[in-house]
């Protein structure tokens, strides 16, 4: 290898070394730095900024100043259906104010003499669910149709990258779950996967929603996996629940424990979506509270060691946030099929 050539490689080396420590270090910088000065600024408050960023809102505030109002769908019985922009809820100084009769406290709008509204508008959280399901749609088209050019051939492209996936939600989670019957459950189960998994990615991007943190959101993925337990529920699926103590013994002596069996196993039913609303909820919400606190001790300390060890300890945490996020789409989805599978398992 010439001479020149080896300078070139390790000049290249030391720039790509050079900014990776610039890129660890200058967010601890800028942290350090956002601090009050003079006292002319006033306190910062870590509360504010982690509910802003987990909470909904009708503004999707991509950067400081780079805002995109979204539309405003209220309907009332005094008014009646009601479409306009929530720029109207603001002034210059971006501060919130009444419009048309409307008024909006901490994102909840009401009508000014206290009526209710309904609220149909697309926040946020709802924007993001959007464009979760435009890339799951754009993506899968893609492998649709790499499936279809590739017949006999090895895969190729995205179809190369997502074919393997879909085989493990198949073999390792459908059929060791339900059985011989998982074909009927399959499209539901790769659908709420990747949405759940595309979702949790989103909401590590800077500016993004967190979708998979709104307790809303997991409340109608857990409601879509009761409903099809339920509707899918064989004989012997409702035999164990209302019969759980089978031919053990007679009925008779079966009556006094079933006082207590038959809450348990009607709390059982409901329990089990419960825990997966909760469970996606909570650990999506947990860790970018975790990360926005670690970035918070910068600005409440006002120092420039804590800034640089706190970037890099919010890099680590956003790197294994990265796992949790395949993590949670994959427990979501494991215990929906074992959900369907007790519910269409056969009689032994």
């Amino acid at each position: 290898m010439k001479k020149g050539s080896i300078l070139r490689q390790s000049n290249f080396l030391k720039i790509n070394k050079f900014l990776a420590i610039l890129l660890l270090v200058l967010p601890g910088l800028v942290f350090a730095g956002g601090g009050s000065k003079d006292g002319e600024d006033e306190q910062f408050d870590p509360s504010e900024l982690i509910n802003h960023h987990i909470s909904d809102s009708h503004i999707w505030e991509i950067t400081h100043g780079a805002i995109v109002y979204l539309p405003v769908i209220v309907y009332s019985e005094e008014k009646g259906l009601d479409i306009f922009s929530s720029h109207n809820f603001y002034n210059e100084d971006h501060e919130t104010v009444p419009y048309n009769g409307y008024i909006m406290d901490h994102d909840h709008i009401t009508l000014e003499n206290g009526g209710h509204v309904l609220d149909l508008s697309i926040t946020k959280n709802v924007l993001f669910l959007f464009i979760d399901a435009l890339i799951l749609i754009l993506v899968f088209s893609a492998v649709a149709r790499g499936y279809k050019k590739n017949v006999g051939k090895a895969p190729k492209g995205i179809q190369s990258f997502f074919e393997p996936i879909i085989i493990f939600v198949r073999d390792d989670i459908a059929k060791a779950n339900i059985g011989h019957k998982y074909e009927k459950f399959m499209p539901f189960l790769l659908t709420v996967f990747f949405f759940i998994w595309f979702g949790n990615m989103l909401g590590l991007l800077p500016g993004a929603a967190n979708m998979t943190g709104n307790i809303s959101v997991t409340l109608t993925l857990a409601v879509m996996t009761l409903l099809i337990t339920l509707f899918s529920g064989r004989k012997t699926y409702w035999l164990h629940i209302v019969d759980p103590l089978g031919k053990s013994m007679p009925w008779a002596g079966k009556l006094l424990l079933y006082i207590i069996l038959w809450p348990v196993e009607i709390i059982g039913i409901f329990t089990k979506p419960f825990s997966l609303m909760i469970r996606l909820f909570a650990n999506i919400t947990a860790g970018h509270i975790l990360i926005l606190s670690i970035i918070s001790l910068a600005f409440i300390f006002e120092s420039l060691t804590i800034g640089v060890v706190g970037a890099l300890f919010a890099t680590v945490m956003n790197m294994l946030e990265l796992f949790v996020a395949v993590l949670q789409a994959y427990v979501f989805t494991l215990l929906s099929a074992l959900y369907f599978g007790q519910a269409v398992e056969e009689h032994h």
